[in-house]
């Protein structure tokens, strides 16, 4: 198993692609594809039919998953300003940090 330094719940900004710039939070990390899906960003059409969820039907627009290779953690601190991580230990436990300010992101 592929190990990400980005999780579920984090705060990303798109640093590539045709969402560059948009900030938001994953919703759902896809280890064996690298891809995550971040709320906000990606946004695709999608053709529905009328179903027990939508009994409109229509045409939906939701999140498509991104490379995780294109999402950035955003500095704590730094505003929406993107960050790499790294990992220190603290108390007995492993917590990630934000290289560019050196502010925990976990708490």
């Amino acid at each position: 198993m592929k190990k990400f330094k980005i999780k579920k719940g984090d705060k990303v900004i798109v640093v590539a692609g045709r969402s560059k710039g948009v900030v938001g939070e994953v919703l759902r990390v896809d280890r064996a594809d690298d891809r995550v899906l971040v709320q906000g960003a990606n946004l695709v059409k999608r053709h529905q039919r009328p179903s027990a969820q939508n009994p409109q039907g229509g045409i939906v627009e939701m999140e498509a998953p991104l490379h995780v290779s294109n999402v950035a953690h955003v500095d704590p601190e730094a505003g929406d300003r993107p960050t790499r991580v790294g990992y220190r230990f603290v108390e007995g436990r492993k917590v990630r940090f934000a290289k560019r300010s050196g502010a925990p992101i976990d708490s």
